[in-house]
Order: structure tokens, then sequence, then C-alpha cells
């Protein structure tokens, strides 16, 4: 009984473990990837022409609510025809790295 307890202890830290790796994306790929969408996004006080509204800058924002917002736009939970067609073709690596990146960044 108490090995199956420590080997299910173990199974568990390991999942964690690695989901974290799993889930981590890197800053410097990112930075590459995010090129297309600095044309927004990296431009204080831009504003979109219709509807109009401020386009957010994305630095210091954190990560996993990016990884989040971009795929609310793949699937089209979140509506923005622009945004939709930007992150299509991105693989999970991709929006991993991308946002990773942003978060590195400063909001300043």
């Amino acid at each position: 009984m108490k090995i199956m307890r420590v080997t299910g202890l173990f199974g568990a830290t390991l999942c964690v473990l690695l989901s974290g790796a799993v889930m981590a994306g890197d800053p410097e790929a990112g930075k590459i990837k995010a090129s297309t969408c600095m044309g927004c996004h990296g431009i204080e006080g831009l504003t979109n022409a219709y509807p109009t509204y401020r386009v957010p800058r994305l630095g210091g924002q954190h990560a996993e609510y990016l990884v989040d917002a971009m795929q609310a736009y793949k699937e089209g939970r979140r509506q923005h025809p622009a945004m939709r067609a930007n992150v299509a073709n991105l693989s999970e690596q991709d929006k991993r790295d991308i946002a990773a990146w942003f978060a590195s960044e400063s909001g300043e």
C-alpha cells in the first residue's frame, strides 16, 4: 500500500513538472515570430480604424493569458478578423514562444 502511494505521488509530481516544461516558451524564438504582431501591438497609442478602439500593448502581459487569447481568436471564440488570420497557422509552440517574449518585455 505504501509503495502505491509513493508511486502515485511520484507520478503526479512528474506530471506537474513535465506540464510546466511543455508550457514554457522560448522568448528569443518568440521575438522573431512576433515581428508581425509588432506592426500593431508595438506602436504606442495605435487605434483600430473601425470600430475605433485602442490596440493593446502586450509587453509585460502574462504568458498564459496571451496563449489563451491567441487560441480563442484561432477558434473564433474572440471575434477579430485580422487577429484570427494572424494566429490561424500558429502551432502551440509558436503561441507559447510569442507569449513568452511578450511576457518578458516591459509593459512600458
